[in-house]
């Protein structure tokens, strides 16, 4: 026969199971929104604060391997970069907030 005590000891045990799992769940979903809201804080210094790095998010097609700083203005950089089509003069200007390619031009070698 099942006692009293034995119905509570049960339902103690779900009740902390629950919970537990309730914890471990809040947690991961913060863990990844914090995760993705760092990663676009990421992204958004890339193309607005690290126009060194943006340069590789502004142009994924072209794969590019190494970039050479050639020429550094307060609104507007030219890079030397080394692509799968060979070397490319690539122009980048900011606006007010963010940084764009306004050209890029094949090179001879």
């Amino acid at each position: 026969m099942t006692t009293v005590m034995d119905i509570r000891r049960i339902s103690h045990l779900r009740f902390f199971h629950t919970i537990a799992w309730a914890v471990l769940v809040c947690g991961l979903v913060v863990g990844a929104a914090a995760s993705l809201g760092r990663a676009t804080l990421n992204l958004k210094a890339a193309l607005t604060d690290k126009p060194d790095i943006a340069i590789y998010l502004l142009l994924p097609e072209e794969k590019i391997g190494r970039t050479v700083l050639l020429r550094d203005l307060d609104t507007e950089r030219d890079y030397l970069a080394e692509t799968k089509d060979g070397p490319k003069l690539v122009r980048l200007k900011k606006t007010d907030k963010q940084w764009f390619v306004s050209s890029v031009e094949q090179l001879r070698e």
